[in-house]
Parts: C-alpha cells; sequence; structure tokens
C-alpha cells in the first residue's frame, strides 16, 4: 500500500477514538493549505482508504491536525478550561510516493505519542 493513513486510539479509554476530526493540511513555505476534514470511523481510522493516494500524494510537508478536545469533550471527559491538550497538530515530512507513510496517534486528555508506523 503506498499513500498516507492514521489511526487514533483513546489510551483512556483503551479504545478507538470514533468520532474525532482531523484536519490535513499541505505546507509549501509560508502557505498552509486546507486539503480536507476527515472523520475517524468505529475503528479509530478513516473510511475508504488511504487519505491521500494516487495523484493526490505527491512529495511535502504535510499537517495533521488532531481535533482531540472536541473528541474528549464529547464523550464526557471533564476538561480544564482551557484544556490542557486541545487541538493537536502533527507536521510531518513525505518524500517517497512510492511508500506508505501511517501516522498514528495515541492519546489522553492529558498526553499524547505518535510516530512513523507500517
Amino acid at each position: 500500500m503506498t499513500g498516507l493513513t492514521t489511526h487514533v486510539l483513546d489510551t483512556a479509554s483503551g479504545a478507538p477514538a470514533s468520532g474525532l476530526v482531523i484536519d490535513l493540511y499541505r505546507i509549501d513555505g509560508d502557505v498552509r493549505e486546507k486539503l480536507m476534514t476527515v472523520t475517524t470511523n468505529a475503528d479509530g481510522r478513516i473510511d475508504g482508504g488511504p487519505i491521500l493516494s494516487g495523484d493526490t500524494f505527491i512529495v511535502g510537508t504535510y499537517e495533521l491536525v488532531f481535533h482531540a478536545g472536541d473528541y474528549l469533550r464529547a464523550r464526557g471527559v471533564a476538561l480544564t478550561e482551557p484544556a490542557f491538550l486541545d487541538v493537536i497538530p502533527i507536521r510531518f515530512g513525505m518524500s517517497d510516493v512510492s511508500a506508505h507513510y501511517h501516522v498514528p496517534l495515541l492519546i489522553s486528555p492529558y498526553g499524547y505519542s505518535t510516530y512513523r508506523g507500517s
């Protein structure tokens, strides 16, 4: 598989983060272009395969913006105001259009982790 995928897990509840909104941006110098908004499914993934693939999967710098605070509030989690973690941006580069870039996110109200997955 080639393209860009993500997966969000809620480590505080021990379950996939269903219904979490994610914005995808392409970064070109000082220009930040919003490409799309997607929402995670019951498995914490995006329906329909890779977020970017084929002609839309090009070399460059990208940013996934995870709306973790809205997700946690919708689950009834009591957050401080302002929330310690609300919007989580992850900026990364993709340099090989023949590769698979998987950017998973593990979240809780007070911490997150990411890495390049497979």
